[in-house]
């Protein structure tokens, strides 16, 4: 009963969050000097096009009324019908989220990969030559621009030794495979697809670590953190004084529970990744939720900017729901609560 309630106000924290985000953007929408009527149809447009324009589109309302008029379609899974692409929102974002999320899920693999082993290995370690060297990796990675890092990488992977390629998802001579769940890793393993599933994987390699390599260092230095802090505990000195074998104590003791603040941030790292992609997919030509945003807003296409903007909203409430069901997991006390 208490989990029951604790999702119950989760789930409606979630709807007062998108609620109020819908406000918001809405309002910044209407209040940018700039029409989009005259970016779309161009300055020559005739009168009766700009009225069939507005008409179409409920622009000639009052902004009140157009705004009761979007929560409506909202209620109802309609998130209105793009000004530059002239399909419905729902629709780009299903076919753009799926490349976003894709990406973004290696990116964090990367992170954890990386990220986890290096802070552990660094605490073991404190103040001696791997825990400098780990301190220095997390430094490099919190302090490089996204965009520098990926320009850089292709500069050496593609352009100097030809390993691996510069953009997209795929090659252009593999077509894609059978769409299933729109991740292209997944559905090339689904349908057996051997040539699509080489080709993305391909791909996914220099996108997926300029975007992680930041979330990389982050975790490492949490994880360095609670590490250091759960060595000191009494229950790690009793465990060893036990006799448990050195390898069973870390992994055992001091993981589980220096995994409790780490898995914080690693909530929040995969909501950023979600919504923060922007300039990776730009730079990689990676045909997601980023570059359609980006383009999006240089075309003023509102309706598409605010459903990008609410499925942002929802990506951090529903990671943060994640990471509490993972503390419940990882310590009985908070479970047990």
């Amino acid at each position: 009963m208490n989990f029951l309630t604790f999702l119950i106000r989760r789930l409606i924290g979630i709807v007062a969050v998108m609620l109020g985000v819908s406000v918001i953007t809405f309002t910044i929408s209407h209040l940018v000097p700039a029409d989009p009527v005259a970016a779309a149809l161009g300055d020559r447009a005739r009168e009766d096009q700009v009225a069939a324009f507005r008409a179409e589109y409920g622009l000639d309302k009052p902004v009140v009324e157009q705004y009761f008029i979007y929560m409506n379609g909202l209620l109802h899974g309609d998130l209105g019908k793009s000004i530059r692409t002239r399909r419905p929102v729902a629709d780009d974002l299903r076919d753009f989220f799926p490349a976003t999320f894709e990406l973004s899920l290696v990116a964090l693999l990367v992170a954890l990969v990386i990220g986890m082993p290096t802070g552990i290995w660094s605490a073991l370690f404190r103040n001696r030559l791997p825990d400098h060297l780990v301190r220095l990796f997390a430094l490099v990675g919190g302090s490089l621009p996204i965009f520098w890092l990926g320009l850089l990488l292709i500069g050496l992977f593609y352009s100097q030794l030809g390993w691996l390629p510069p953009g997209g998802r795929i090659d252009d001579f593999i077509p894609p495979p059978q769409t299933i769940t729109g991740l292209f890793v997944l559905d090339s393993l689904l349908t057996a697809n051997s040539a699509a599933l080489r080709s993305s994987l391909h791909h996914l390699i220099l996108p997926a670590f300029t975007l992680g390599y930041f979330s990389t260092a982050v975790i490492s230095r949490m994880m360095r953190s609670s590490m250091l802090e759960v060595l000191n505990q009494d229950y790690m000195r009793t465990a060893r004084a036990k006799g448990l074998l050195e390898r069973f104590v870390i992994l055992r003791h001091g993981l589980r529970n220096a995994l409790i603040p780490t898995l914080t941030i690693i909530g929040l790292t995969f909501g950023s990744l979600l919504s923060g992609a922007v300039l990776t997919e730009t730079i990689f030509t990676w045909p997601g939720l980023g570059r359609y945003a980006t383009a999006s807003a240089i075309g003023l296409d509102f309706p598409a900017v605010m459903g990008v903007t609410l499925l942002a909203a929802i990506v951090y409430p529903v990671a943060n729901l994640i990471v509490d069901l993972g503390y419940a997991w990882l310590d009985p006390r908070i479970r047990n609560a």
